[in-house]
C-alpha cells in the first residue's frame, strides 16, 4: 500500500475481504451490507453484484468480464467503476489483495 495514493490496483489484482469482514444480505432491510470489526457499510445494488463476485480466488478482470457479460455493459466502463470500487474499499481496508 502506499500512503498517498492507497493501494496499487490492476486487472491482475485478486481481492479477497479482510480477515472479520463479509458480505452479508439484511433479509428483514432487504439491503446488502459489508459487516466489518466494529464498523459497517452499506452496499449499494451494484456494489453488491461486484462484491458478491469477490471470494480470494477470482482477478479482477474476470470479475469485470462476468459483469460485462451480466450487464451486457460495455467493459471499459465497467472496469473503470470496479476498480474505483475496489481501490476505495482497500482504503477502508475492507478489501485487500490476495
Amino acid at each position: 500500500m502506499t500512503e498517498a495514493t492507497g493501494p496499487i490496483l490492476c486487472e491482475t489484482t485478486v481481492p479477497r475481504f479482510a480477515r472479520g469482514t463479509r458480505l452479508q444480505y439484511d433479509r428483514v432491510r432487504e439491503v446488502w451490507f459489508i459487516q466489518a470489526p466494529e464498523r459497517a457499510f452499506h452496499a449499494d445494488a451494484i456494489a453488491a453484484e461486484v462484491l458478491q463476485l469477490v471470494d480470494g480466488t477470482r482477478p479482477l478482470h474476470t470479475i469485470i468480464d462476468l459483469l460485462a457479460e451480466k450487464f451486457t455493459a460495455p467493459r471499459a466502463v465497467i472496469a473503470q467503476d470496479v476498480l474505483a470500487m475496489v481501490a476505495e474499499l482497500a482504503t477502508k481496508q475492507v478489501l485487500l489483495p490476495a
